[in-house]
């Protein structure tokens, strides 16, 4: 279980952003009740991320998800927290035309949701709507290096910064949505000696995801790491569990006996007094 200090049980924005170069920041993805209930205990915050489009959905890519199921499966993930901290990614669309705009949306998803923060993808080009939130009370959370919603730009999930010119610019974006005050900053998919620099450059809390154990935390989506997915699995994840074969073993089991009559058994009716 993590030990982050906490207020009224539950760690708070300010509680991660202090945490640079100290004890690793633990985060997972959720997107329901019952998978934050189960995550709740071990982790310092709980991203409700974009990827629920692909993960919950089936969709090819994150621009399917509105406004609406963010806000929907925010406010499911924080009924189910007492302890972590919850952070919800804007999604596509929400922010990107002006700081106005990202500020009517994010204050939705707060209001509505109950979360503490959101995040948002972008960097120098995001640093002055970074900058307009947090000057209205909303706590962001960067996000740099392999941004999903900018695949069809970026033309394909693939590592960033192994150039010069890729490397220096991931640095800037670091350093801009950094200065503009976000209190952490996920870095994806960005070649290790540049997610440590980056890391030992700025003041801000880094979060890696496919990036460097010298961040100052980490993130995974949940059902990479727990083996519900059997088809693919990203480079940068660990299986620490295999619950899909769980799973589908479970409804095996379920079908025969069910088939063969012996479900359900006696003990599982009701009967007369």
């Amino acid at each position: 279980m993590s030990t982050a200090k906490k207020v009224n049980g539950r760690v708070t924005i300010p509680d991660i952003a202090a945490r640079k170069g100290g004890k690793p920041v633990v985060s997972l993805t959720a997107y329901t009740y019952p998978m934050a209930r189960i995550l709740d205990p071990h982790v310092d915050f709980l991203l409700v991320g974009d990827s629920m489009g692909v993960v919950l959905y089936g969709l090819e890519t994150t621009h399917g998800v509105t406004l609406e199921m963010t806000i929907a499966h925010g406010a499911s993930v924080v009924r189910g927290t007492e302890h972590a901290c919850v952070i919800v990614d804007m999604p596509f669309g929400s922010y990107q035309e002006s700081p106005e705009q990202a500020f009517r949306n994010a204050a939705r998803i707060i209001s509505e949701t109950g979360c503490s923060g959101i995040k948002i993808e972008g960097g120098e080009e995001m640093a002055e709507t970074v900058r307009f939130l947090i000057k209205r009370g909303i706590p962001v959370m960067g996000h740099i290096g392999l941004k999903p919603q900018s695949v069809n730009v970026a033309g394909g999930y693939r590592s960033q910064g192994r150039d010069d010119n890729g490397a220096k610019q991931i640095m800037e974006d670091a350093r801009a949505i950094s200065d503009a005050g976000a209190f952490a900053i996920v870095i994806e998919a960005v070649v290790e000696p540049l997610a440590r620099a980056i890391t030992e450059a700025i003041p801000t809390v880094t979060i890696g995801i496919g990036a460097s154990p010298a961040c100052d935390g980490q993130v995974l989506v949940t059902e990479d790491a727990i083996g519900m997915f059997a088809d693919f699995t990203p480079k940068f994840v660990k299986r620490f569990a295999e619950v899909g074969e769980g799973i589908g073993q479970a409804a095996a089991d379920y079908a025969a006996q069910v088939t063969a009559g012996t479900f359900p058994a006696p003990e599982h009716c009701y009967h007369k007094k």
